[in-house]
């Protein structure tokens, strides 16, 4: 299953709405809508600097995670970026095949 790392932050309507419902409510929210397709969440951390929140999800495909990420950001509530993270046997499995590749200049 793809996992990925998502990194958020709040607009200031959003950080209203975190206010209101507590953390509690937005890990309520965010199982939700990962539930919808299929996906869990593995961990959930707030912090605060650049980025509010730090997510592990999984999901069964790249779409539902492209689904679930454009739904959330077009709410407007929040700003956000999703990495796909590699396991160590799919970087095993990475590094073994063959790349055909020429760099610039030479």
């Amino acid at each position: 299953m793809p996992k990925y790392l998502v990194q958020a932050s709040y607009t200031p309507d959003g950080a209203k709405g975190l206010l209101t419902e507590g953390g509690s409510g937005r890990k309520q929210a965010v199982e939700q809508v990962v539930a919808s397709c299929h996906g869990t969440l593995e961990s959930m951390y707030f912090a605060y600097g650049e980025d509010d929140l730090y997510i592990v999800l999984d999901f069964p495909d790249h779409l539902s995670m492209a689904a679930v990420a454009m739904t959330v950001r077009a709410s407007g509530a929040v700003s956000s970026k999703a990495i796909p993270l590699l396991t160590v046997e799919e970087v095993d499995e990475a590094v073994k095949r063959v790349v055909d590749f020429r760099p610039p200049s030479s």
